[in-house]
């Protein structure tokens, strides 16, 4: 994990393999800030959607037994509306560095789109 102080606080840039691990053993909750397209399309399995066109880092319950992190397609969101939740007060705040991009090409597992059928399937 990489760390940048800020004037507002602590910015966490994670890999893929981090989250991944964090994610498996409970340790996080994982935030898309995707659009609900592109969730629908592909996501990471456990995932939770908060479009950042509809983000108020008000909403985010920090401070309970997980860590938030957000992600997006590259990292680019993600890493938006991590620094505005600093901005409005938190001081921590961590996203997957290269977004969903990066998970791909890690080869992690996530949900994707059977292009024969329509219905979610798993890939590997």
């Amino acid at each position: 994990m990489q760390t940048e102080q800020t004037d507002a606080g602590t910015l966490e840039t994670w890999t893929p393999e981090e989250v991944a691990a964090a994610l498996e053993a409970g340790e996080i909750a994982l935030i898309d800030v995707r659009t609900t397209q592109e969730f629908m399309f592909e996501h990471i399995h456990g995932a939770m959607l908060m479009p950042m066109s509809f983000f108020r880092p008000e909403t985010i319950p920090f401070g309970g037994p997980k860590k938030i992190v957000f992600h997006c397609g590259s990292g680019m969101r993600s890493e938006r509306v991590a620094r505005a939740t600093l901005a409005a007060g938190q001081e921590t705040v961590a996203h997957m560095g290269g977004g969903f991009g990066a998970w791909k090409a890690a080869k992690l597992p996530y949900i994707g789109t059977d292009m024969a059928t329509g219905a979610p399937k798993r890939v590997e």
